[in-house]
């Protein structure tokens, strides 16, 4: 671990001078820290409850990057990826070091991210609240005993209390998460959700592993089977992601971060995990109902009134209700956090239209064509206005923590799924027989099912058809799903209905990949994958 002096000497460098320093406390330590400070509750299950304040989920339009001459040509600027200079974020950061040594205590917490070896980098995360330092020591990569001279490569500079002025900032709002990538240094204010420390690492790995280390990181789950071989899913809020790699008999590797090397290694960025409660229980998802005990940090849900139990069903604060908690528990896990032998990859989008197959297969174009469209479905009632269904995009399964343009990461899929012979399967876990309203959603059982299928190569020796709009092949049989639920136009009464509703989609699909005319030029996967 840092000796006194070094951690003296290091803040001495950033010109931080707090009279107390509280460094590398552990899980129990900053529980009970958060208690003392009247800043969170204990559960019924032990765990730590606490409230993010105004902010309960990421804010993406107050996310920025500062450019620099080293990546002003290759960071897909616009919405999504916002510049800022050098001197806007020399103000914000003079102003928050300010604002951090002039309160009585912080919080230093080291950790590593990249479970490979090969790919780790050391991170400091400075905290202005107790539970922002227990969510990072839950969420990165815990420090052993024989780490010494620790020399943070990264730092994150966290001060929710702190807001800017957006008269004289430079940025719009009082909130704000600027990543400098020449400084490694991620400034956070205005915001306490503690999920903008988190995609704040994985907006930096998404920009370093690809142009460092010719590296695909993921916005995905994976697992792994007894023999071996690697499983990865890809998918949106809501598709089923974490539920589905959860595998009783499969090792978990990690539930939302990986990276994919050269060499065929697969790990996970993190050390634990950041989970949905909304709706949780011990019979839907036992796994991580059970994780739910001390160490762990539950936010912005409310008690049962009278009693310390959890409502999980409570949405009052926000439907975004999460937990972290260190990966070690979830009892199956795969060790290390490290794998390769990656057969199959697994697109995941909970269809509100009804139209797109339960499973199908891609070719490596059609896999590049969904991946870089990251199709799900927007439900009436999730967002103010929306009343009936409305396709959502997000450009690789994770658009706004993606720095590079969405063709620099679909050529690297189609690189490995060439060079590792990896299937790709589309896997619509959304509704059947109609719409969202009038159809019902796939039961889950034959989700598992149709993947427990294709892992086990049930699927390799079926018949497939072409799908008569989206063109994907279908499986005209698998084990333990009906056939008729594999061909959704049969489950809808109306067939024209059907027809009319799959093509409005496809056509959905040729608006958004619009935005990408400027690419198309020596990409010729999109001409044999997209619709």
């Amino acid at each position: 671990m840092s000796t006194v002096t070094q951690i003296q000497d290091w803040f001495k460098e950033l010109n931080l001078d707090t009279k107390k320093v509280y460094h590398n406390l552990t899980a129990d330590e900053l529980h009970q820290h958060t208690l003392d400070a009247n800043l969170g509750e204990e559960c019924d299950l032990g765990a730590l409850v606490v409230k993010t304040g105004k902010f309960t989920g990421r804010s993406p339009k107050d996310r920025f990057i500062v450019e620099s001459a080293s990546n002003k040509d290759k960071i897909w600027w616009g919405e999504i990826n916002q510049a800022v200079s050098k001197e806007v974020f020399d103000g914000l950061k003079t102003k928050v070091v300010k604002h951090l040594s002039g309160l009585d205590h912080i919080y230093v917490k080291d950790a590593q991210v990249g479970c490979d070896e090969h790919h780790r980098f050391d991170l400091r995360v400075v905290s202005e609240l107790p539970w922002s330092s227990l969510f990072a020591h839950n969420m990165f990569i815990r420090l052993g005993n024989e780490v010494v001279d620790f020399d943070p490569s990264w730092t994150i500079l966290n001060a929710p209390a702190f807001e800017a002025d957006p008269a004289v900032d430079g940025v719009p709002r009082p909130n704000f998460s600027i990543l400098n990538l020449e400084e490694k240094t991620i400034l956070i204010g205005g915001s306490g959700y503690t999920g903008e420390i988190k995609k704040g690492v994985f907006s930096a790995l998404n920009y370093i592993y690809p142009t460092e280390f010719n590296t695909f990181p993921m916005h995905a789950s994976g697992n792994v089977g007894k023999e071996g071989d690697t499983a990865i899913f890809f998918g949106l809020s809501g598709t089923g992601k974490t539920t589905l790699s959860t595998d009783p008999n499969r090792g978990l590797l990690g539930d939302d971060e990986l990276g994919w090397t050269p060499e065929g290694r697969v790990f996970n960025f993190e050390g634990g995990c950041y989970a949905k409660a909304i709706n949780l229980s011990a019979e839907k998802e036992p796994d991580i109902y059970n994780a739910i005990r001390k160490g762990a940090l539950v936010e912005n849900i409310v008690f049962k009134e009278g009693t310390k139990t959890i409502d999980f069903d409570d949405d009052s604060i926000t439907p975004n209700t999460r937990v972290s908690y260190p990966i070690e528990h979830i009892n199956n896990l795969h060790p290390e956090g490290v794998s390769d032998n990656v057969k199959n990859i697994f697109f995941l989008t909970a269809d509100a239209f009804g139209v797109i197959p339960p499973i199908s297969q891609l070719t490596p174009e059609q896999a590049a064509y969904y991946f870089v469209s990251g199709f799900t479905s927007k439900l009436a009632g999730t967002e103010v206005g929306i009343n009936t269904p409305v396709p959502s995009f997000s450009a690789c399964f994770g658009a706004p923590f993606m720095p590079l343009h969405p063709f620099e990461y679909a050529k690297m899929l189609i690189d490995k799924m060439s060079e590792f012979n990896t299937k790709v399967w589309l896997i619509n876990t959304g509704w059947t027989g109609g719409a969202y309203g009038t159809g019902s959603r796939i039961r889950l059982k034959y989700t598992r099912a149709m993947i427990t299928a294709a892992l086990n190569h049930k699927l390799d020796n079926v018949e497939y058809k072409a799908h008569r709009v989206f063109n994907v092949s279908v499986p005209q049989e698998c084990e333990g799903v009906p056939t008729e639920i594999l061909n959704p136009r049969t489950q809808w009464e109306d067939k024209e209905a059907y027809d009319k509703q799959a093509n409005e989609l496809a056509d959905a699909f040729r608006n958004n990949f619009k935005k990408f005319e400027d690419q198309r030029e020596g990409n010729d996967w999109i001409e044999k994958g997209q619709l």
